[in-house]
C-alpha cells in the first residue's frame, strides 16, 4: 500500500493557480440553478481532437490557396518558393506555443477565447510565410497580395471549422458524453452540500452518480454497491466527502484500498488530510479544490491512442497470419474430436467479464471450463497438436478477434479465468494487489510474461512477480512500450522453455 502511495505523489499538477480545498464552499446550500460557465473543465480527447483538427483544417486551407496561387497568380518557375512559403507558414502555425486551457469547456465554444487561441499562431504563420518570400526576393507589393490571400484561406478554414465543432459539442448526444460522471463517498453535511452543488451549478461539465456510504440512511448505496456499480456503468470520478469528525486520513485510506479496483480518478477534500500529506497533488474540480489520491492508469485519449493501434495492428496481423490458423485449425480437426476453438470466461478491464478465444488443445471431455487445474507441463489432457501449438503459442492467436470486439488489447496483463488458484487461494485473496491489473485492458502478451513470467501459477511468489510486473507496465504504458513488448514476444515467448 505505502509503494502504492508514493507512486500517487509523482502525479503532475499545476499547484501556483490552486486555492484553498472545501472551506470555500458556502454554507447556504443553493437551491436555484445559476449558471456553470464560471467553472472551466477539460477532456482529453475534446482537446487532442481539437487541435487535430485545427492542424488539418489549416493543412486543407494551404492546399487550397497553393491551388489559387498557382492558376491564378503564380508563373510555374516560382511554384517552388511558394511551395516553401506554404510549409514553413503551416509548421510555424503548428509549433507556436499554444494556450491550450483555452479548450477547456465553455471557453472552447465561445468565440473571444477561441480568438485569443488562434489569433497568434496564425499571425505567426503569416510573418514567417512573408519572410520566406522576400528572402528568396520576392517584390514586397506581390508578397503582401500572397500574404493575404493566405491568410484568408487559412482564417476561413479555422472559422468553418469552429463553428462546425461548436454545433457538435452542444449537441445533446455530445454534452452527455463530454460530461464526467461523479460518485460521491459521505453521508453528513458536507457530502450532500457538494451533491447540491454538482446538481445545481455543474450539470453540464458533471452528473452526479450518487452519494455512497456504509453509514447514514440519506444515501443510494454502500461503499461496496459503489464498486460494482462502477463495474455495470464507467465512473470518471469519486469523491471522498465526509467531516474529521465521522473519520480522519486512516479513515480515509482504508477506502482508497477499497478502491482500488475501481476504474475512477479519486479525490478527497483537504481538510481529511494531515500535514505530511500537503505534497500529494491538487487539482481543481468545479468550485473546489480536491487532493488527488488515485488517477485512471491510461486516460480517455491515451485509451483511444491504444484501441486505434490495436484496431490497426490486429487487421493487418489477422490477414498475414490467415494460412497458419487455417492449417491449424485444420490440423486440430485431424488430431481430435471436438470443436477448433475453446471459450472460457474470464475477468477482464474493470473486472467485467468476458469469453476469450483460444485453439482447443486439449481433448474436448477433459476440458476445464473454470480453469480450477492449471495446465502443467506433462498434462494429459493436452492433445498432441495442442502440446505444439502450446509451445509455440499459437493456441493465443484467435485472441485477435477479442481485441478486434474490445474485449482485449494486443498488450496488458493476461486474463485469468475465475477459479484459478495459487498456492491453493483465488488469485485476487492471495493477493490483494491483484485487483488493480483490471484497470487497464487484458492483452495477448504483456511485460510479465516478456520477463519470463508466464505458465503456471504455483504459489503465491509467482503470482506476486507476475502482479508487480504487471503494474510496472500500467504505470509505465506507452504505444512505444507496446510496441516494444510485441516485437520481445516474437523474439522471446515463442521460443519460452515456460511455455507447455
Amino acid at each position: 500500500m505505502s509503494e502504492a502511495l508514493r507512486h500517487l505523489k509523482n502525479d503532475e499538477t499545476d499547484l501556483s493557480s490552486l486555492s484553498a480545498g472545501i472551506d470555500s464552499i458556502p454554507r447556504r446550500v443553493h437551491t436555484a440553478r445559476t449558471g456553470d460557465d464560471s467553472f472551466a473543465y477539460r477532456h482529453p480527447v475534446l482537446t487532442q481532437a481539437v487541435v487535430v483538427s485545427d492542424a488539418m483544417s489549416v493543412c486543407l486551407a494551404i492546399m487550397a490557396c497553393i491551388t489559387w496561387q498557382r492558376i491564378y497568380d503564380t508563373p510555374d518557375e516560382l511554384s517552388g518558393a511558394l511551395l516553401l512559403a506554404n510549409i514553413m507558414a503551416a509548421g510555424a502555425f503548428f509549433l507556436f506555443p499554444k494556450n491550450i486551457p483555452l479548450l477547456d469547456i465553455p471557453d472552447l465554444t465561445r468565440v473571444s477565447c477561441q480568438i485569443r487561441y488562434l489569433l497568434l499562431p496564425v499571425v505567426f504563420g503569416e510573418v514567417i510565410f512573408c519572410t520566406v518570400l522576400l528572402m528568396l526576393s520576392w517584390p514586397p507589393a506581390v508578397t503582401l497580395r500572397m500574404g493575404a490571400e493566405w491568410l484568408a484561406f487559412v482564417v476561413i478554414a479555422l472559422m468553418l471549422e469552429r463553428c462546425v465543432g461548436t454545433y457538435i459539442v452542444h449537441t445533446r448526444t455530445v454534452t452527455r458524453r463530454l460530461a464526467r460522471k461523479v460518485a460521491i463517498i459521505g453521508s453528513g453535511g458536507e457530502a450532500a452540500q457538494m451533491a447540491t452543488r454538482i446538481n445545481t451549478r455543474m450539470q453540464r461539465m458533471f452528473r452526479l452518480v450518487g452519494i455512497f456510504d456504509d453509514q447514514g440512511s440519506n444515501v443510494d448505496g454502500t461503499i461496496e454497491q459503489l464498486v460494482a456499480h462502477a463495474r455495470e456503468d464507467d465512473i470518471d470520478a469519486v469523491i471522498i466527502c465526509f467531516s474529521p469528525a465521522e473519520g480522519g486520513q486512516q479513515h480515509v485510506m482504508d477506502i482508497l484500498w477499497r478502491l482500488r479496483g475501481v476504474l475512477a480518478d479519486v479525490y478527497v477534500v483537504p481538510s481529511l488530510m494531515t500535514e505530511d500529506c500537503h505534497g500529494w497533488p491538487v487539482e481543481r474540480f468545479g468550485p473546489f479544490s480536491l487532493t488527488v489520491l488515485q488517477r485512471r492508469p491510461l486516460s480517455e485519449w491515451d485509451m483511444l491512442e491504444k484501441r486505434a493501434f490495436d484496431l490497426t495492428a490486429s487487421m493487418l496481423l489477422l490477414v498475414a497470419l490467415a494460412p497458419v490458423l487455417g492449417l491449424v485449425a485444420l490440423a486440430i480437426k485431424l488430431d481430435s474430436r471436438g470443436p477448433v476453438l475453446f471459450c472460457q470466461p474470464r475477468q477482464g478491464f474493470n473486472n467485467r467479464y468476458f469469453n476469450v478465444f483460444k485453439f482447443r488443445s486439449m481433448y474436448t471431455d477433459m476440458s476445464d471450463m473454470d480453469a480450477a487445474r492449471q495446465t502443467s507441463r506433462t498434462d494429459p489432457r493436452v492433445t498432441r497438436v495442442g502440446r505444439w501449438i502450446r509451445r509455440l503459442s499459437i493456441d493465443e492467436l484467435p485472441q485477435l478477434f477479442n481485441v478486434l470486439r474490445g474485449e482485449m488489447s494486443l498488450v496488458g496483463p493476461r486474463p485469468h479465468a475465475p477459479q484459478t488458484r495459487a498456492g491453493g487461494q483465488l488469485l485476487h485473496e492471495a493477493m490483494e494487489e491483484y485487483v488493480a491489473r483490471h484497470r487497464v485492458q487484458p492483452g495477448i502478451t504483456g511485460w510479465a510474461q516478456i520477463n519470463g513470467s508466464r505458465g503456471e501459477l504455483v504459489t503465491r511468489d509467482d503470482l506476486r512477480r507476475r502482479v508487480v510486473l504487471d503494474l510496472e507496465y500500467i504505470r509505465a504504458w506507452s504505444i512505444w512500450l507496446d510496441i516494444k513488448i510485441i516485437f520481445l514476444t516474437i523474439k522471446r515467448e515463442i521460443f519460452s522453455r515456460n511455455a507447455f
